[in-house]
């Protein structure tokens, strides 16, 4: 932008010509995970975005296993919510609440130690007896990226007294690191990846009875159909994290140098923030009340 004093400020393109021109290709994981449901990227409204998955997700059930056992849909709180109740919708099943969410833990997703994501995952989430005992529970997640979160939560389910669990992921397989802003770990770390979209082994590492992933091409016209009916230029999306595409060349070596940082503990870095939270809920679980900081002192001139 080019601003001169008196005058209307005007647009110029600084890119030189031999360039390729930039590309709108909006994160596609922030519709799936990152983004309020109430948040309107690039024009498309995400709540809208998640019931179309949901929508997709439940065709796909119906088409690979339409004589299913499943007797009720439950999310896992809170991104899945709104892609679930469509599900339930679409599979002409029971919506319910099966976990209540503590609001004192963050995302466990993208919590940087191994240990901390397990231990969050029990404080996080508390079941409700009554929604699993003696059911077929299908879980529909927002996305399924180590397994460690899943896991938890499927055994949770079980130790409630569910029947059979099966598992549901609004997003595909995830592969491939995202480089645009979202920490997510290396390749090796991704369950999809170490089984090659194997889903009867993916399905056995997390402890579920079966598993189901959201077709890529349905979650990108999950968007972009949405897109369309409000007027919105969105057309093409980056998808890296599923198809190992990037939209700019990032090259092997950033790749590489990025995945030395992104262990399962992060390297030696950890996010003492986590750790003293969960440490707080264990005192207060006890019974016992927590030190308060001391204020630091104030001069006052």
């Amino acid at each position: 932008m080019l601003m001169r004093q008196g005058a209307v400020p005007s647009l110029h393109d600084c890119l030189p010509a031999a360039l390729p021109r930039p590309r709108r290709a909006p994160c596609l994981f922030e519709f799936v995970y990152f983004a309020r449901p109430d948040s309107v990227l690039d024009g498309v409204s995400v709540y809208r975005t998640r019931l179309r998955m949901g929508e997709h997700l439940a065709r796909k059930i119906l088409r690979e296993w339409a004589d299913h056992d499943i007797d009720v849909v439950i999310p896992v709180p809170d991104t899945a919510r709104t892609a679930a109740l469509e599900c339930a919708a679409i599979l002409g099943l029971k919506y319910r609440e099966g976990f209540i969410k503590n609001r004192y833990v963050g995302r466990t997703f993208i919590m940087p130690s191994q240990g901390i994501r397990k231990k969050s995952v029990r404080q996080k989430l508390a079941p409700i007896g009554s929604e699993f005992m003696g059911r077929n529970v299908l879980l529909v997640d927002d996305s399924v990226v180590r397994g460690t979160t899943c896991g938890e939560i499927i055994q949770m389910a079980r130790d409630a007294g569910a029947g059979r669990v099966y598992v549901a992921s609004a997003a595909p397989p995830v592969r491939f690191p995202n480089v645009y802003g979202i920490d997510m770990p290396t390749k090796q770390e991704l369950l999809a990846h170490r089984h090659d979209n194997d889903f009867v082994a993916i399905a056995k590492e997390i402890g579920a009875d079966r598993i189901f992933y959201q077709e890529l091409p349905d979650l990108i016209a999950s968007i972009v159909d949405e897109a369309v009916t409000t007027g919105a230029k969105v057309r093409e999306m980056d998808c890296s994290c599923f198809t190992g595409v990037y939209v700019t060349d990032v090259g092997t070596k950033y790749l590489d140098d990025l995945a030395k940082v992104r262990t399962s503990d992060r390297g030696a870095t950890k996010s003492m923030t986590s750790e003293n939270m969960l440490t707080t809920l264990q005192i207060t679980e006890r019974g016992n009340s927590p030190p308060l900081p001391k204020a630091p002192a104030v001069g006052i001139a």
